[in-house]
């Protein structure tokens, strides 16, 4: 399915357009069809063309009277395309120009001009002008039409501009998030609410939980042209049956989606275009309304330059970057700018020079890689997937560092490193027998957002990680002072592996229990006891012995086998015990497990 919003002055035949096309009433309303004028968002659809390049067309037909602008772009707002009526007896009139406005304002490329009533006047005319005012706008140069919705002539050359037209448009992201601007809400009885829209992007299906607000809400079914269908993907004319929200607590500008996805902001950087070529910024009103999608929100304007805008809405949207807002002078009833969304989540301005340290700072927002680099340079550090679900571009990662599903900013990575290798050695310093930082203290030394970042930093940092302790590298082995000591106690247990040395000897080489603990810790001896130690490989060499023995073998077997004494042969043969090498039989006898 493919959507075309219609657009043109009030009574310049929009709506019968659209009947003749589809066969369809778009006009809702009893006052409407009464007044023979469009005063609210009307819809029909049709299917062009014929065999595989038929498509199925929904048509959103808005009022077309300088009263119900409001409608207008919130019918225009979502729609991807748009039919731009003028009538051939009447030409180019005041809603022309201000319809035209909207659409360059939302950046629309794609386009038809259809030239209406050319029964009732040669279209050329009205046709040149039209074409060289467009040309002027976002649509640029636009394939024409002229038609008459009375007779019929001219309709099957329009069908066929339209299945062209439609040809160009981009495919959808159907697997995207959903951000679904409500442009209706009623009931129906027996079904409860129903909300419709255009689905611009994503899927909706049955059973889908959705964010609505505050509120979360359950799709109960879908229906689009006119049909129940289990799911909807994008682009797409939908209603939405929902279970959680009565009618009068959700209508239009409001926004169905995807939970967690669409963070929602009142404070934007955008850079406008005013619709005057010779303003600038700073001639804007200070308020003005913002339209986006379905969407109207009174919103102040602060200037940074020329061209870019700090926005403050009067209540938060779902908006990401690349959103095209227009700029309402309500007062006067005219299109005062267009604005492009640059950043959702802006720095605030609250020292003097602020507002033009932000303008530099976003002189290249438009470029994609420069907008993820601006927004990772502030945060230090931002989960990948909360920038994706943000809307921030993530496609060109050259100016930040992507590191365990982040991305951080280069220079607060190597002041990371930095600060890591200083903090290591200051912790040598102060405890050389304990020379390494815990991951946690790391990580709270440092600041580091997540611990998935600790292990590439260390390795950045040209540092060892092991045991979740940080350090130099080969600290984890030098005692530093103590290492004279521990080198005697290596030779005697080498020479003696199961004569533990006893506390005069341990403290003739300078080896208390700090001592011995720190070389337990880095993996040099094997702690018995507080102050009784043997070397790593002391428990399974004791295996080796033990296994030769007949089983099961008393304490003063195991004793004498190993050749030291009781004060060593008991704290050994309890952390065999706790080891799960040997078993107890009975309270004199173990044996070695499995024999």
């Amino acid at each position: 399915m493919h959507v075309v919003a219609t657009a043109g002055h009030v009574d310049h035949g929009k709506s019968t357009l659209v009947r003749a096309l589809t066969g369809m009433e778009p006009d809702r309303f009893a006052e409407e069809k009464r007044r023979g004028m469009t005063i609210d968002l009307g819809y029909a659809w049709t299917r062009v063309g014929e065999g595989p390049s038929s498509t199925e067309l929904a048509f959103v037909d808005v009022p077309g009277h300088e009263r119900f602008i409001a409608s207008m772009l919130a019918g225009l707002g979502p729609a991807p395309a748009v039919m731009f009526v003028v009538a051939a007896d009447e030409g180019w009139r005041r809603q022309s120009e201000e319809h035209l406005a909207a659409v360059d304002a939302l950046g629309l490329t794609t386009g038809l001009l259809v030239v209406t009533r050319s029964d009732l006047a040669g279209a050329g005319p009205a046709t040149a002008e039209a074409r060289e005012r467009i040309a002027r706008s976002s649509l640029g140069a636009v394939p024409a039409v002229a038609v008459s919705g009375a007779t019929g002539a001219g309709l099957d050359d329009l069908r066929a501009a339209l299945l062209d037209l439609v040809g160009t448009l981009p495919a959808p992201r159907t697997d995207g998030r959903v951000r679904l601007w409500v442009d209706r809400a009623f009931t129906i009885r027996g079904a409860g609410t129903v909300v419709t829209g255009t689905l611009g992007a994503g899927t909706l299906r049955e059973g889908d939980l959705l964010a609505l607000g505050e509120r979360e809400v359950t799709v109960r079914g879908l229906q689009s042209l006119g049909a129940d269908v289990p799911q909807v993907p994008a682009v797409a004319r939908v209603a939405v049956n929902l279970r959680g929200v009565d009618v009068e607590h959700v209508g239009r500008g409001d926004a169905l989606l995807t939970p967690g996805a669409w963070p929602t902001t009142d404070l934007l950087d955008v850079r406008v275009r005013p619709h005057d070529p010779d303003a600038r910024a700073a001639d804007l009103p200070a308020e003005l309304v913002a339209h986006l999608g379905t969407a109207a929100v009174p919103v102040r304007l602060r200037p940074l330059d020329d061209e870019l805008v700090r926005l403050t809405l009067h209540h938060p949207l779902p908006v990401e970057p690349g959103d095209r807002l227009v700029l309402r002078d309500p007062g006067r009833h005219a299109v005062a700018a267009g604005a492009v969304v640059l950043d959702v989540a802006p720095p605030p301005l609250n020292r003097r020079g602020a507002a033009a340290a932000r303008a530099r700072e976003l002189a290249h927002a438009d470029e994609p890689a420069a907008v993820l680099a601006d927004r990772v340079r502030r945060a230090g550090a931002a989960r990948a997937a909360d920038l994706v679900a943000a809307g921030v571009p993530t496609a060109d990662t050259s100016r930040v560092r992507t590191v365990a599903g982040w991305f951080v900013d280069p220079a607060t990575w190597d002041r990371w490193a930095a600060d890591l290798a200083a903090a290591v050695d200051e912790q040598a310093a102060r405890t050389p027998l304990d020379p390494r930082l815990t991951a946690d203290a790391a990580r709270r030394r440092l600041g580091l957002p997540d611990r998935s970042l600790l292990a590439p930093l260390v390795e950045a940092a040209g540092l060892a990680y092991a045991d979740g302790r940080v350090g130099r590298p080969g600290d984890d082995r030098d005692l530093g002072p103590a290492e004279v000591g521990m080198t005697r106690l290596e030779a005697h247990l080498g020479a003696h592996p199961f004569l533990a040395p006893e506390r005069p000897d341990l403290d003739a080489w300078g080896l208390g229990v700090p001592e011995l603990a720190a070389a337990e810790r880095v993996g040099r001896v094997v702690r018995l006891a507080p102050d009784m130690v043997l070397l790593p490989d002391g428990p399974a060499r004791a295996m080796r012995e033990l296994a030769a023995l007949p089983q099961p073998f008393t304490t003063s077997e195991a004793r004498l086998a190993l050749g030291t004494t009781r004060r060593v042969a008991i704290p050994l043969l309890e952390h065999l015990d706790r080891r799960g090498w040997t078993v107890r039989v009975d309270a004199g006898h173990r044996r070695v497990k499995g024999r």
